[in-house]
């Protein structure tokens, strides 16, 4: 069973999917900002947004990676 999340004020949730939708910080940076673990960050993302707005955060996230992979060298 996932820890509860942590009583956060609506201004604090608007700041935490602020930052967990903008491509720039890591998403370690997310947790690390706002004190939450994965699993209450995720937990919280899919208690505030829309089925169809998590479901494409968690594709963002999954394919933040291979955006930032370094261009293979030619041969």
């Amino acid at each position: 069973m996932a820890k509860p999340i942590p009583r956060l004020t609506a201004a604090e949730i608007e700041r935490v999917i602020a930052t967990a939708w903008d491509d720039r910080p890591p998403f370690s940076a997310v947790l690390r900002e706002h004190g939450l673990s994965h699993g209450e960050l995720v937990q919280l993302l899919k208690r505030e947004l829309t089925p169809n707005a998590y479901k494409v955060w968690v594709a963002r996230t999954k394919a933040a990676p291979a955006r930032r992979a370094p261009p293979k060298a030619a041969r």
